[in-house]
């Protein structure tokens, strides 16, 4: 504490209000294969919507329930956190967006002066105009859909510039900047003046095709200047007709081209959705409605586009970008990877086939691409119909429009032998990497139950239990595989003298359900059969929200299923006699006749008789465990003396107290002082607080005694 030496009135802050805080024990790790969505990284999953949109719908081609397990858990927890595993061979589902050139025409002339103030064009300059698009429909319908008129009007007193401007005014006004881009280039000189406007087709790509027609009364003054109208970069003379110096064309056809988008030379756009997966795959299904990921390619004025993104065929996003020259370079506007991401769907990359090196390269930065596709909106192709290589040095390139283009190619990376999906799923940790089930070992998730619905293979379950029993964090719920048989069979399998499991199940960290239960699929229609160990944690989730943590989740108040229609096996008293004592450590459930589909266990499938062998002991015990540790962080590197010993009882006791009054434990003792901490103790740096605790038993089993007296005993002594 400072020391004060001069007078004056000092106030000092001290908090004192350490407390015990809320831990969530209702946080459930679901780890499976899915269609689409993130891979290998727990993703928190709040509702039902959002598991679909993330992670998509369930179905039978997918190994395994984790979708339709995570789904029913969702109504009783809004908190979840799902896994999806994938091999390295997923793929991301993908669209070609195509790279074309526009159709385009020059109009250019010059003057000698023959006084001080030059001349210029003496009679009006008449243009007739009309695009055609890819589908054979016209852009202007004036005149019959002749075309439309623009008009260059001479003037008396000519300079260049002005001359340019009436070109890019008429040409590219704000009326017709989303069919005809124009630029023009100024040349002045002692003797004379130049103007040339060029102006191209905002749509690109083959199909497109430009007219223009010179007027009756189009021409210029011939003792003065020239005109010329020509097309831009034809390839072949057929393809057009050529202005030449000294006279004017009639009529030009121009064509829009695009550039192959495979093989040497070639160049495209390649969206890509985020992640792997068949669920980005764009379609229709059986009943009309339209699936997956999609895009429109809309043309802008000049050589921008706009980019829609259709997620279920809606548009999600939209995004304004093009190419070299467009000053919204694509690279900048939608994501190249996953950092920085500003598209929740799709990342891209321009890409370059290279005839030199055989292979394709993307281009993710504008300076690159530049160099590659060009950077200037004068020059065109004339091909009808054609497509072309890039190395012609082709401009005004620009993606090619398009409506309702599909992803595809998109595989979920579910390996196709059980050995695969077994490696998959249980993971690897490298570093700080986690893939599999290892992600689940992450304090900043806080799981408290996890499962891995559908798979039964016993290196899967294992590994999940073991995982569960080294962070202490969570309980694994498994179960026998389906139709497995009856009631023998299911308890070879838990005991590890069955086909499929050669080990017996043996941990408080987990718990086995059975038999499988029949509910009715809402996405195909179908009633399935399901893994019981989802209905066992949605139950839990239940049991936390209309009780506590440490009440049995099974029994009429807690472990009634309303949404199961069957079971698999029908279990008799016997039945369960056998499944639930004498060692074994199967939770049935149970179709009663007149209450319905009911759990009626809740064995953990420890084998020592302890209070661990029931699920909610071991809850209650990962609830404390988690609470102790959040509120006694504060306490590292403090002095490890009395005073510090009394904050650790005055920290634990009240939230053992609370848990007594909330009927989780009936007596308790917290002990922080020297009889736990030793001089030895002391001296390693080490602080030990012992907490005992009588935890409250469940009645599993209730007996009532009923005697019968005669006429004469007295009943105050029975």
């Amino acid at each position: 504490m400072a020391n004060y030496v001069s007078p004056g009135v000092y106030v000092i802050e001290k908090d004192l209000s350490e407390y015990t805080p809320s831990i969530n024990s209702s946080i459930v790790g679901i780890v499976g294969f899915a269609s689409k969505g993130p891979t290998n990284k727990a993703t928190l999953i709040t509702s039902q919507n959002r598991l679909i949109d993330t992670f998509g719908e369930p179905s039978e081609n997918i190994t395994g329930q984790a979708i339709e397990g995570a789904l029913e858990i969702l109504e009783q927890t809004n908190s979840l956190y799902f896994i999806r595993s994938a091999a390295d061979d997923a793929v991301d589902s993908s669209g070609i967006v195509g790279i074309g050139c526009g159709a385009g025409f020059i109009v250019s002339g010059t003057a000698s002066p023959t006084g001080s103030e030059g001349f210029g064009v003496s009679r009006n300059l008449t243009l007739r105009v009309q695009i055609t698009k890819p589908d054979g429909t016209f852009v202007f319908s004036d005149n019959s859909n002749a075309g439309k008129d623009f008009t260059i009007l001479a003037n008396s007193v000519s300079n260049s510039r002005n001359q340019a401007l009436a070109l890019r005014n008429v040409l590219g006004g704000s009326l017709d900047t989303d069919n005809l881009y124009v630029e023009y280039d100024l040349g002045t000189g002692l003797g004379e003046f130049s103007l040339s406007g060029i102006a191209t087709t905002t749509l690109a790509g083959s199909g497109v095709k430009l007219n223009v027609t010179a007027c009756e009364g189009t021409s210029y003054d011939a003792n003065n200047g020239i005109a010329v109208l020509k097309q831009i970069n034809a390839l072949s003379a057929t393809n057009g007709v050529y202005g030449v110096s000294g006279s004017f064309a009639s009529s030009i056809e121009s064509y829009g081209a695009s550039i192959i988008t495979e093989g040497a030379d070639s160049a495209r756009y390649l969206l890509e959705s985020l992640y792997p997966g068949a669920g980005y795959n764009g379609g229709t299904k059986s009943d009309g409605t339209v699936s997956g990921l999609s895009f429109d390619i809309v043309s802008l004025g000049g050589p921008k586009t706009s980019i829609q993104i259709k997620n279920n065929g809606v548009v999600a996003e939209a995004f304004t970008a093009g190419l070299a020259g467009s000053g919204l370079f694509v690279e900048e506007i939608i994501n190249t990877g996953l950092t920085n991401l500003k598209s929740d769907y799709v990342k891209g990359n321009v890409q370059y086939e290279s005839a030199n090196t055989g292979g394709t390269v993307n281009l993710p930065f504008y300076s690159t691409t530049k160099t590659i596709l060009g950077d200037s909106n004068y020059d065109c192709v004339s091909v009808p119909g054609g497509t072309v290589k890039i190395t012609n040095g082709l401009r005004f390139n620009k993606f090619v429009a398009s409506t309702n283009t599909n992803f595809a190619g998109g595989t979920n990376g579910i390996p196709a032998t059980e050995n695969g999906r077994s490696t998959a799923l249980i993971g690897t940790t490298t570093g700080t990497t986690k893939t599999g089930m290892q992600a689940l070992d992450d304090p900043l998730i806080d799981i408290s139950l996890a499962l891995i619905p559908g798979i039964s293979t016993e290196a899967v379950q294992n590994n999940l239990i073991t995982l569960a029993e080294t962070t202490q964090n969570f309980m694994a719920v498994i179960a026998p595989p389906y139709a497995i048989g009856g009631v023998q069979e299911a308890l070879d399998w838990t005991n590890g003298k069955s086909v499929s499991r050669s080990n017996p199940v043996n941990s408080s960290y987990a718990a086995v359900y059975w038999p499988w239960v029949k509910v009715f699929s809402t996405f195909d229609g179908k009633d399935r059969w399901y893994d019981p160990s989802i209905f066992a944690v949605r139950q839990m989730a239940f049991t936390d929200s209309v009780s506590e943590v440490w009440f049995a989740p099974a029994g009429y108040q807690r472990g009634r299923l309303t949404k199961p229609s069957e079971v698999e096996v029908i279990l008799n008293q016997g039945d369960r006699d056998s499944l639930y004592s004498g060692g074994n450590v199967i939770n049935p459930i149970v179709a009663f006749p007149q209450q319905g589909i009911t759990i009626f266990g809740q064995r953990t499938t420890q084998r020592n008789p302890t209070a661990l062998d029931r699920i909610n002991i071991r809850r209650m015990m990962i609830y404390i465990r988690k609470v102790i540790l959040a509120s006694t962080q504060s306490l590292i590197f403090e002095p490890n003396d009395e005073f510090t010993w009394a904050r650790v009882e005055n920290l634990v006791n009240p939230l053992l107290s609370d848990i007594k009054r909330r009927r989780g434990i009936t007596e308790f003792r917290v002990v922080c002082d020297e009889t736990t901490n030793t001089p030895v103790r002391v001296d390693r740096n080490e602080m030990w607080t012992k907490v005992i605790i009588r935890p409250t038993k469940t009645a599993e089993i209730i007996i009532f005694e009923i005697n019968l007296t005669n006429q004469s005993a007295d009943l105050g002594t029975i």
